[in-house]
Parts: C-alpha cells; structure tokens; sequence
C-alpha cells in the first residue's frame, strides 16, 4: 500500500511540474505573439479580427478568410494580406476558441455555428457581402457559410479543404483531449511541452513536399493552439466534425454562388480524392484545380492561383487551368520532407478511377 501511495504522490509531483511548465510557456508564448487587431462581440462570442479597408481604390468585393486547424488569424493574413492590401476590405478572424477569441456559445463548437458568428461580426463591421476562402478545417465552415447565408456570399474559395466524410480517423490527441478529467489533465499539464517539441515536424509535414514558407511557426504563432484551452477547443472542432460533414455534405448541391477548389495531390493532412473531388461533384457551380506535387498548404504555394481564383470570381477573365499548369511545372520538382514521400509520386488525377484512401490524420 505505501508502494501505491509513493507511486501516485509521485504521479501527481510529476504532474504538478508540467503544470507548471505549461503556465510558463502560455506566458512566453503569449508574450510572444499578442492580439494584433481589435475585438467585438458577435453572436455572444468575443472575437479577435484584423479588418484592411481597402477604401475607394478597392477592385475586388470583400474577403473573408478562415483559417484551418490548430491554427489562426495569421496564417491567411501573413499569406494574402501583404498582395491584397488595398484591393478589398480584407476580413481575418481568429475563428472562436482559437488565437485571441473565446469560444463563446456551445453552437461555436460546429462550423454552422462558427459560420453563423463570423456572418454576425460581418454585420457589425458593415461587410453586406464576401468572398469567403477557407483554407482546410476553414473549408467546411465556409461551405456551412455559402449553405447558410448565400446572401451573404459572392462566392467560395476552398484551400485543400476539408468538406466530406473520410476513410479512416484522427489523431489521438483530437479523442483525448476533449474528454471530461483526463482530457483537462492532458491539456494542462502535457501538451504544451511535447507539442512544442513536434511543431518544426508538424510544419514541414503539412507544407510537404514543398519548402515551408519563411519563418513559418514565428510569423504566424502557430504554437498559441497549444495553450490549454485553445488546444481542447480546437481537439473538440476536430472530434465532432466526421459526424457534421456525414450530415452537411448532401446538402451541398444547394449552394450555387460560385466556388473555386484548389488542391493538391500530395496532401498528406486532408484526402483531396474525398473532399475536393467530392465539392466539384456535389456543387453545381464550381471549379477543381488539381495541382500535382503540392500539399496542404495553397495558401502558401499557390497564393497568386488563389488570388486569381478571388478575382475570376470578382468577374475578371482569369484563365485558373493555364496558371495551374504553370504552377504545377514550377514546383514539379519539389522534394521537401520525408525521403519515401518524395520517391511515392501520385501521379492520380480527377478522371481515373478512385483508389483506396488512408485513414485521415486531420
């Protein structure tokens, strides 16, 4: 009996310091990467956004990016807002529960219900209508968005997005960490430190097998999602999505704003052959680029093709198939990451038959 009494004082010592290491680290990291915008309570929600007015020299409608998970409002904005400054009122949020926003209502742990608050934020900053890109896990709150509220959409932009049901499941971390004790345990006292350690892996995994952008993980505070509640916020957005897209996705023929898909064939996060082969087959007013060699992050490797993509939709003749083909020729020879990935081309393209698909590490 002493034995077990030892075992758990020293369990619970071991804890007691991680918690405490965690606490240390939300205080650098934080310090490190402060609110860069303002805030403004939405549908109950207190939000953290970056509004760009472009003023009377805007040549494009207003833009509305949404970001992925495990992350926040500076991912797109270290992506677009540099080249789109001052063609568009640009809108970036930290959707709610991530970066500097709360969580707000328990609606918000759905991508309707985080669309519903970022539509709500729209109304307050004057914004009547947006092209809405969201880029992966932003993916299916942007088609929540276009389903919802089409009068407030001008159309979508998909970023190797997440939209359909998948083959497979999702990290261990996205089941343990929502759970009632051992998931608050978990979060509090273990995933900051060991996260830390996995972020420079994480980053190059998702951009693989192109070059991560230039000090990536500073830039955009990609280490703010392991703060606890961020990261139980955000394990929970994962964790409940299979079952919203099973739901959501048969209703996609409904929306008809237009809608460009951008994708790539190597993308090891999201399958492109479930979500956007399955949006180009269920909208009826859409358009697939399928880029070979590039992975999950078109936001990066393919901004000018996406800026085009926001500009065809504006009503400008952009030719997207041509500028993907030269896209594809650019970074054909891309070979960042894992050696074995880069000797395993997947030279499948939308026209063949569909393969077996991996499990999904969302």
């Amino acid at each position: 009996m002493n034995f077990v009494y030892a075992a758990l004082l020293l369990l619970a010592a071991v804890l007691l310091v991680f918690a405490a290491i965690t606490r240390i680290g939300v205080w650098h990291i934080e310090r490190s990467h402060p609110p860069i915008g303002e805030f403004a309570t939405a549908n109950g929600t207190r939000l953290h956004y970056v509004l760009d007015r472009a003023g009377d020299a805007a040549d494009l409608p207003p833009i509305v990016f949404l970001h992925g998970a495990s992350g926040n409002l500076n991912d797109q904005r270290v992506a677009f807002q540099e080249k789109l400054s001052g063609r568009a009122d640009l809108l970036f949020v930290d959707r709610p529960g991530h970066g500097w926003s709360s969580r707000g209502p328990k609606f918000n742990e759905l991508p309707d219900g985080q669309a519903a608050t970022v539509a709500a934020l729209m109304n307050q900053l004057g914004i009547d209508k947006a092209i809405v890109v969201g880029h992966s896990f932003g993916g299916a709150i942007a088609a929540s968005f276009a389903l919802n509220h089409p009068e407030k959409t001008a159309g979508t932009v998909f970023l190797a997005p997440v939209s359909h049901p998948w083959p497979g499941g999702i990290d261990w971390y996205y089941k343990l960490a929502p759970m009632p004790v051992i998931g608050r345990i978990f979060s509090e006292t273990l995933a900051l430190p060991f996260g830390l350690l996995r972020i420079g892996p994480g980053t190059e995994g998702v951009f693989t097998p192109n070059k991560p952008a230039e000090d990536y993980v500073e830039r955009t505070g990609v280490a703010l999602v392991l703060r606890p509640w961020h990261f139980r916020a955000n394990a929970v957005d994962v964790e409940r999505l299979f079952d919203y897209v099973t739901r959501v996705a048969p209703l996609y023929s409904r929306i008809e704003t237009p809608t460009v898909i951008i994708t790539g064939n190597r993308d090891a996060i999201v399958l492109p052959r479930v979500h956007s082969i399955g949006l180009k087959r269920d909208l009826p007013n859409a358009e697939l680029l399928w880029i070979p060699n590039m992975g999950h992050k078109p936001d990066y490797v393919a901004t000018d093709l996406a800026i085009a993509a926001i500009e065809k939709i504006a009503g400008f003749d952009r030719d997207l198939q041509a500028m993907g083909r030269a896209l594809e020729r650019e970074i054909a020879d891309d070979c960042f990451g894992p050696v074995e990935r880069c000797l395993d081309k997947d030279d499948w393209r939308p026209g063949d038959q569909m393969p077996e698909s991996p499990s999904e590490p969302i």
